[in-house]
Protein backbone atom coordinates (compact mmCIF):
# COMPACT_ATOMS: atom_id res chain seq x y z
CA UNK A 1 0.00 0.00 0.00
CA UNK A 2 1.57 3.65 -1.20
CA UNK A 3 2.84 5.81 2.06
CA UNK A 4 0.42 8.81 2.82
CA UNK A 5 3.15 10.87 1.62
CA UNK A 6 3.14 8.83 -1.63
CA UNK A 7 -1.09 9.10 -2.03
CA UNK A 8 -0.91 12.90 -1.42
CA UNK A 9 1.38 13.73 -4.09
CA UNK A 10 -0.40 11.00 -6.28
CA UNK A 11 -3.79 13.01 -5.68
CA UNK A 12 -2.29 16.22 -5.75
CA UNK A 13 -0.60 15.65 -9.12
CA UNK A 14 -4.08 14.53 -10.54
CA UNK A 15 -5.84 17.57 -9.45
CA UNK A 16 -3.25 19.72 -11.13
CA UNK A 17 -3.44 17.71 -14.32
CA UNK A 18 -7.19 18.32 -14.75
CA UNK A 19 -6.81 21.68 -13.89
CA UNK A 20 -4.29 21.90 -16.74
CA UNK A 21 -1.50 23.49 -14.83
CA UNK A 22 0.85 21.84 -16.43
CA UNK A 23 0.25 23.37 -20.17
CA UNK A 24 2.64 22.23 -22.53
CA UNK A 25 1.84 18.50 -20.82
CA UNK A 26 5.33 17.84 -19.44
CA UNK A 27 5.96 17.62 -16.12
CA UNK A 28 8.79 18.66 -14.31
CA UNK A 29 11.92 17.04 -13.59
CA UNK A 30 12.20 14.23 -10.65
CA UNK A 31 14.40 16.91 -8.64
CA UNK A 32 11.77 19.75 -9.26
CA UNK A 33 9.05 17.63 -8.07
CA UNK A 34 11.03 16.47 -5.15
CA UNK A 35 11.85 19.65 -3.73
CA UNK A 36 8.15 20.88 -4.29
CA UNK A 37 6.91 18.45 -2.27
CA UNK A 38 9.87 18.36 0.06
CA UNK A 39 10.28 14.20 -0.67
CA UNK A 40 12.44 12.22 -1.79
CA UNK A 41 12.90 11.07 -5.49
CA UNK A 42 12.18 7.80 -4.63
CA UNK A 43 9.06 8.70 -3.11
CA UNK A 44 8.17 11.23 -6.63
CA UNK A 45 9.54 8.12 -8.92
CA UNK A 46 6.84 5.75 -6.90
CA UNK A 47 4.00 8.40 -7.20
CA UNK A 48 4.77 8.53 -10.95
CA UNK A 49 5.31 5.26 -11.95
CA UNK A 50 1.80 4.01 -10.20
CA UNK A 51 0.35 7.43 -12.32
CA UNK A 52 2.23 5.68 -15.20
CA UNK A 53 0.31 2.57 -14.54
CA UNK A 54 -3.25 4.05 -14.49
CA UNK A 55 -2.64 5.42 -18.04
CA UNK A 56 -2.48 9.29 -16.43
CA UNK A 57 0.99 9.88 -17.62
CA UNK A 58 3.61 8.64 -20.45
CA UNK A 59 7.50 8.10 -19.87
CA UNK A 60 9.49 9.17 -22.56
CA UNK A 61 12.57 8.07 -22.84
CA UNK A 62 15.32 10.59 -22.32
CA UNK A 63 12.47 13.10 -22.89
CA UNK A 64 10.82 13.00 -19.23
CA UNK A 65 7.24 12.41 -18.11
CA UNK A 66 4.23 13.69 -20.39
CA UNK A 67 0.55 13.87 -19.59
CA UNK A 68 -1.50 11.22 -21.32
CA UNK A 69 -3.86 14.08 -23.52
CA UNK A 70 -6.08 11.24 -24.38
CA UNK A 71 -6.71 11.04 -20.47
CA UNK A 72 -7.15 14.48 -19.22
CA UNK A 73 -10.20 15.32 -20.41
CA UNK A 74 -12.29 11.83 -19.65
CA UNK A 75 -13.15 10.24 -16.06
CA UNK A 76 -10.77 8.76 -14.76
CA UNK A 77 -11.07 5.78 -11.67
CA UNK A 78 -9.13 4.32 -9.31
CA UNK A 79 -9.07 1.75 -6.85
CA UNK A 80 -7.50 -0.36 -4.20
CA UNK A 81 -5.78 -2.81 -6.52
CA UNK A 82 -4.72 0.03 -8.47
CA UNK A 83 -2.26 1.13 -6.04
CA UNK A 84 -0.97 -2.18 -4.92
CA UNK A 85 2.06 -2.89 -7.47
CA UNK A 86 1.46 -5.57 -9.83
CA UNK A 87 3.87 -7.94 -7.73
CA UNK A 88 2.26 -7.64 -4.74
CA UNK A 89 -1.34 -9.10 -6.68
CA UNK A 90 -2.37 -12.93 -6.24
CA UNK A 91 -4.82 -14.97 -7.29
CA UNK A 92 -6.31 -18.27 -5.64
CA UNK A 93 -8.27 -20.36 -7.87
CA UNK A 94 -11.17 -21.94 -5.95
CA UNK A 95 -12.62 -23.40 -9.13
CA UNK A 96 -12.71 -23.03 -13.19
CA UNK A 97 -15.72 -25.72 -14.74
CA UNK A 98 -17.51 -25.82 -17.95
CA UNK A 99 -21.47 -25.56 -17.09
CA UNK A 100 -24.83 -24.95 -19.49
CA UNK A 101 -25.80 -21.25 -19.50
CA UNK A 102 -28.64 -19.89 -17.20
CA UNK A 103 -31.72 -17.80 -18.63
CA UNK A 104 -29.89 -14.76 -17.46
CA UNK A 105 -26.55 -15.80 -19.24
CA UNK A 106 -27.93 -16.39 -22.29
CA UNK A 107 -29.51 -12.68 -22.23
CA UNK A 108 -26.27 -11.00 -21.16
CA UNK A 109 -23.91 -12.91 -23.74
CA UNK A 110 -26.65 -13.23 -26.47
CA UNK A 111 -26.43 -17.55 -26.19
CA UNK A 112 -28.53 -20.28 -27.32
CA UNK A 113 -30.46 -22.33 -24.92
CA UNK A 114 -27.78 -25.01 -25.21
CA UNK A 115 -24.58 -23.29 -25.76
CA UNK A 116 -22.02 -23.43 -22.50
CA UNK A 117 -20.48 -21.15 -20.62
CA UNK A 118 -17.00 -21.06 -18.51
CA UNK A 119 -17.80 -20.20 -14.76
CA UNK A 120 -14.74 -19.92 -12.30
CA UNK A 121 -13.92 -18.28 -9.05
CA UNK A 122 -11.41 -16.88 -7.41
CA UNK A 123 -9.58 -15.48 -4.13
CA UNK A 124 -7.45 -12.11 -4.70
CA UNK A 125 -5.00 -11.44 -2.52
CA UNK A 126 -3.04 -7.70 -2.19
CA UNK A 127 -0.42 -7.38 -0.03
CA UNK A 128 -0.44 -10.98 1.46
CA UNK A 129 -4.21 -10.18 2.54
CA UNK A 130 -7.33 -11.92 1.09
CA UNK A 131 -9.65 -8.84 -0.43
CA UNK A 132 -11.37 -9.99 -2.90
CA UNK A 133 -13.36 -12.87 -4.07
CA UNK A 134 -14.73 -13.17 -8.00
CA UNK A 135 -17.29 -15.22 -9.26
CA UNK A 136 -17.14 -15.10 -12.80
CA UNK A 137 -18.14 -16.54 -16.80
CA UNK A 138 -17.57 -16.26 -19.80
CA UNK A 139 -19.36 -17.80 -23.34
CA UNK A 140 -17.88 -21.02 -24.47
CA UNK A 141 -18.48 -19.67 -28.12
CA UNK A 142 -16.21 -16.93 -27.79
CA UNK A 143 -13.71 -19.25 -25.28
CA UNK A 144 -13.45 -22.43 -26.51
CA UNK A 145 -10.38 -23.07 -24.68
CA UNK A 146 -9.76 -22.01 -21.00
CA UNK A 147 -7.69 -22.69 -18.37
CA UNK A 148 -6.97 -21.67 -14.68
CA UNK A 149 -3.43 -20.02 -15.87
CA UNK A 150 -5.42 -17.60 -18.05
CA UNK A 151 -7.85 -16.73 -15.29
CA UNK A 152 -5.03 -16.24 -12.37
CA UNK A 153 -3.27 -13.95 -15.58
CA UNK A 154 -5.04 -12.08 -16.61
CA UNK A 155 -8.36 -12.72 -19.03
CA UNK A 156 -8.41 -8.98 -20.71
CA UNK A 157 -4.74 -10.10 -22.35
CA UNK A 158 -6.32 -13.71 -23.37
CA UNK A 159 -8.83 -11.65 -24.74
CA UNK A 160 -6.78 -9.64 -27.12
CA UNK A 161 -4.26 -12.25 -27.68
CA UNK A 162 -6.60 -14.30 -29.02
CA UNK A 163 -7.72 -11.44 -31.88
CA UNK A 164 -10.53 -9.62 -29.80
CA UNK A 165 -11.09 -5.89 -29.50
CA UNK A 166 -12.20 -4.63 -26.15
CA UNK A 167 -13.85 -1.14 -26.22
CA UNK A 168 -15.01 -0.64 -22.74
CA UNK A 169 -16.41 -1.89 -18.87
CA UNK A 170 -19.65 -1.02 -17.50
CA UNK A 171 -19.03 -1.91 -13.37
CA UNK A 172 -21.62 -1.36 -10.88
CA UNK A 173 -20.87 -0.72 -7.04
CA UNK A 174 -23.01 -1.49 -3.71
CA UNK A 175 -23.00 -2.30 -0.55
CA UNK A 176 -23.31 -6.05 0.63
CA UNK A 177 -23.10 -8.54 3.55
CA UNK A 178 -20.51 -11.44 3.49
CA UNK A 179 -22.09 -14.62 3.91
CA UNK A 180 -20.62 -17.07 6.07
CA UNK A 181 -18.82 -18.88 3.12
CA UNK A 182 -17.30 -15.31 1.93
CA UNK A 183 -16.34 -14.27 5.45
CA UNK A 184 -14.76 -17.68 5.88
CA UNK A 185 -13.05 -17.34 2.59
CA UNK A 186 -11.73 -14.14 3.39
CA UNK A 187 -10.51 -14.81 6.71
CA UNK A 188 -12.38 -11.72 8.76
CA UNK A 189 -15.93 -11.48 10.19
CA UNK A 190 -19.34 -11.97 8.50
CA UNK A 191 -19.98 -7.90 10.21
CA UNK A 192 -16.71 -6.70 8.29
CA UNK A 193 -18.29 -3.73 5.41
CA UNK A 194 -18.05 -5.10 2.08
CA UNK A 195 -18.59 -3.90 -2.22
CA UNK A 196 -20.49 -6.08 -4.21
CA UNK A 197 -18.71 -4.93 -7.56
CA UNK A 198 -20.61 -6.00 -10.57
CA UNK A 199 -18.66 -5.91 -13.83
CA UNK A 200 -19.04 -6.71 -17.62
CA UNK A 201 -16.62 -6.15 -20.29
CA UNK A 202 -17.92 -5.55 -24.28
CA UNK A 203 -16.40 -6.06 -27.03
CA UNK A 204 -16.03 -3.59 -30.52
CA UNK A 205 -18.61 -5.25 -31.95
CA UNK A 206 -21.15 -5.01 -28.61
CA UNK A 207 -20.77 -8.32 -27.47
CA UNK A 208 -19.87 -8.92 -23.88
CA UNK A 209 -17.15 -11.43 -23.53
CA UNK A 210 -17.08 -11.60 -19.68
CA UNK A 211 -19.88 -10.84 -16.46
CA UNK A 212 -18.34 -11.35 -13.38
CA UNK A 213 -19.40 -10.07 -9.16
CA UNK A 214 -16.84 -9.41 -6.90
CA UNK A 215 -17.12 -8.94 -2.87
CA UNK A 216 -14.46 -7.14 -1.73
CA UNK A 217 -13.48 -6.32 1.73
CA UNK A 218 -10.83 -2.77 2.49
CA UNK A 219 -11.76 -1.68 -0.36
CA UNK A 220 -11.56 2.03 -1.67
CA UNK A 221 -12.81 3.86 -4.70
CA UNK A 222 -11.37 7.13 -6.25
CA UNK A 223 -13.47 8.89 -9.51
CA UNK A 224 -12.06 12.08 -11.13
CA UNK A 225 -14.30 13.51 -13.19
CA UNK A 226 -14.35 16.78 -15.09
CA UNK A 227 -16.91 19.28 -14.41
CA UNK A 228 -19.28 19.98 -17.36
CA UNK A 229 -20.70 22.96 -17.11
CA UNK A 230 -23.65 22.43 -19.96
CA UNK A 231 -24.86 18.62 -18.19
CA UNK A 232 -25.03 20.86 -14.26
CA UNK A 233 -27.34 23.32 -15.45
CA UNK A 234 -29.32 21.06 -17.77
CA UNK A 235 -29.60 18.82 -14.89
CA UNK A 236 -30.93 21.96 -12.67
CA UNK A 237 -33.14 22.89 -15.30
CA UNK A 238 -35.09 19.38 -15.81
CA UNK A 239 -35.29 19.40 -11.88
CA UNK A 240 -37.24 22.31 -12.00
CA UNK A 241 -39.58 21.57 -13.99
Amino acid sequence: MASPKTEFIIEDLISKIYQKKYIDSRLPSERELASQYHVSRYTIQKALKQLIEMGLLISQQGNGIFINEKMRGNPLVYNSATLVPYKDLQSQMIYLKKAPATAKLQKIFNLKENDMVWEFRQIRIMNYKKTQIETGYMPCTLFPVMTLEIIEDSIQYFAMEEGYRISHFMTNYSSARLTKEEAELLNCKGSTPAFLIKSRGFLRDGSVFVSSKIIAVDYECTYVVPFNKDVFYRRRKNQAR
